[in-house]
């Protein structure tokens, strides 16, 4: 009897075994930043209903949200963005403080990646000479290498150079972007001399060809789309080298013009960048090292659809529907190739974007554009008419004015009287500041301190503006981005995987927060310009 009891406690102690669930090992595997470009935070929750139970849905359901994460500077655009996201830092300090800035040096605009002293990987065009030697800060990629004294692999994917560059940091061991005149992945000699063999397998496949040979058309039935406008509208743009803004769009005829770029302004881009991420997790074997690996992935074709058509258009409801299917099937992937609560993954985006102007007047909402190279025109031709200075304005960017040397002798003259003149235009304008004085100027909490953290005298202007809310640098279709307001700083960010509980958090968050809870969960340095705080509540 006592021995039949025995082996009945005995099953009972084995099966209650077997139903526990495996602890997490003590690191990641792999880690997986995935920063979706011109995702509207309300992106998470407008189109929900029509998502599947297993891309976004099962985020929210599983992992951790941080429903109200700010970007903490201005101008909110895609460079400075990711390179927050990775550095924990601000413009002022990782010195990135735009896509595009004006060089008083050179007298030119510098790109943010460009770097005359890198070669072409892959092509035979300069879209290759591209680093991180803009960026002055590390990134918590650079710090995950540093911390395991380069053992863990850092690999950056993205079709734009900077989405794949900027994350990956100076140490990565590749960074790959799209060559839009080929159609091809490509690098830099930062990374390497020659492509490994398995991108130019993956290359040689020519899927943007595949791609460009039909159509896009919608996912589901056209008459679903009520989350957005109708199909037809005055504001939206168009893929480049198309004629018609309505579905479908027939890629085909877009081909014989410029396939490449256009490929780019399609949902088919983003199921080809994740398509090429696996790629890279097979044949890099990413997440089966001794250390903890690192992907940064960066989905770029929703921003171009974004910029074309405008959030409230069917084309980028389309667009997150089916990157929607995209990130499940992705998932799915992870758990079998790496293993569930094997790997960390967190999603967000590097900003937002504002409604079509157009749209909002539809509606009675206050809003408009004007495009900064009016702005530069106008201001020259009344300094020089008031003050016979000629170019006293070298450049209008970032929602900034540049003063040329040709201002010098009565900059303080110039400025007063181009503040003046931007204060003036306030059907559009709230408001110009002097940007080395901003400690003195009167404006409210918290767009003083964004101001602030984007500004950096080596690569910043000298007066910045403000427009009203709803207002933009634009062009007259579509939309875009770069101010401090909600829509454009307001950014989605959801933690999942090895060790997040699942849960909502609704304080106040931020951008830069990212990387210190990356650093504290990997138990790792944070970047060496890192201002965020933890997120405490993520880890378990």
């Amino acid at each position: 009897m006592a021995a039949a009891l025995f082996t009945v406690l005995f099953v009972v102690h084995v099966v209650a075994q077997k139903k526990q669930p495996a602890a997490p090992p003590a690191k990641p595997k792999l880690v997986i930043g995935l920063v979706v470009d011109q995702m509207r935070w309300d992106y998470l929750y407008r189109y929900n209903s029509q998502y599947s139970d297993n891309g976004f849905k099962r985020l929210l359901r599983e992992g951790f949200a941080c429903e109200n994460t700010m970007i903490p500077y201005t101008p909110t655009y895609t460079a400075p963005g990711h390179s927050c996201i990775y550095t924990g830092s601000v413009p002022a300090i990782h010195g990135i403080v735009g896509n595009h800035w004006y060089n008083r040096k050179t007298g030119r605009v510098t790109y943010c990646t460009d770097d005359d002293t890198a070669l072409s990987v892959g092509t035979s065009n300069n879209q290759g000479k591209m680093s991180t030697a803009n960026m002055w800060t590390t990134t918590i990629t650079d710090e995950l290498r540093l911390a395991t004294n380069f053992k863990s692999k850092v690999i950056g994917i993205a079709l734009k150079d900077r989405g794949a560059i900027l994350p990956a940091g100076h140490s990565a061991n590749a960074a790959y972007w799209y060559d839009d005149k080929n159609g091809k992945w490509i690098s830099s000699t930062q990374y390497m001399q020659s492509l490994p063999g398995w991108v130019n397998i993956f290359n040689d496949k020519k899927i943007p060809d595949t791609y460009m040979n039909g159509e896009w058309n919608t996912l589901l039935p056209i008459a679903a789309y009520t989350q957005s406008t109708a199909d037809y509208q005055v504001f939206e743009g168009t893929i480049k080298g198309d004629t018609s803004v309505v579905f479908p769009h027939k890629l085909k005829e877009i081909a014989a013009k410029n396939k490449y770029e256009a490929f780019k302004t399609t949902p088919f881009a983003s199921s080809f960048t994740l398509d090429f991420a696996k790629a890279a997790i097979e044949n890099e074997a990413l997440g089966n090292n001794t250390a903890t690996d690192f992907l940064a992935v960066s989905i770029s074709s929703t921003d171009y659809i974004g910029h074309a058509f405008g959030p409230n258009s069917i084309e980028a409801q389309d667009a997150f529907l089916r990157l929607d299917k995209d990130v499940a099937a992705f998932l799915q992937y992870l758990d079998t190739k790496i293993g569930k609560g094997n790997y960390l993954l967190f999603v967000t985006a590097d900003h937002g974007a504002a409604h079509a102007p157009k749209f909002l007047k539809q509606h009675h909402i206050p809003a408009g554009e004007k495009d900064d190279a009016e702005i530069e025109k106008m201001l020259n031709r009344k300094i020089e008419e008031k003050m016979a200075i000629t170019k006293a304005v070298a450049k209008v960017i970032n929602y900034q004015v540049y003063l040329s040397d040709a201002a010098s002798e009565k900059r303080e003259d110039i400025v007063k009287y181009i503040i003046k003149e931007l204060k003036s235009m306030d059907s559009i304008i709230a408001d110009a500041v002097e940007l080395d004085e901003l400690a003195e100027a009167n404006l409210p909490e918290p767009i003083k301190t964004r101001i602030i953290n984007g500004y950096n005298p080596h690569r910043s202007g000298d007066i910045q503006f403000l427009y009203k809310p709803g207002y933009f640098d634009g062009w007259g279709t579509g939309t875009t981005h770069g101010v401090w307001n909600p829509y454009d700083a307001h950014i989605p960010l959801l933690w999942f995987g090895w060790k997040v509980k699942t849960g909502k958090l609704y304080r106040e968050t931020y951008m830069t927060d990212i990387a210190p809870t990356l650093a504290a969960m990997l138990q790792v340095q944070m970047p060496n310009g890192c201002v965020g705080q933890v997120i405490p509540e993520v880890i378990r």
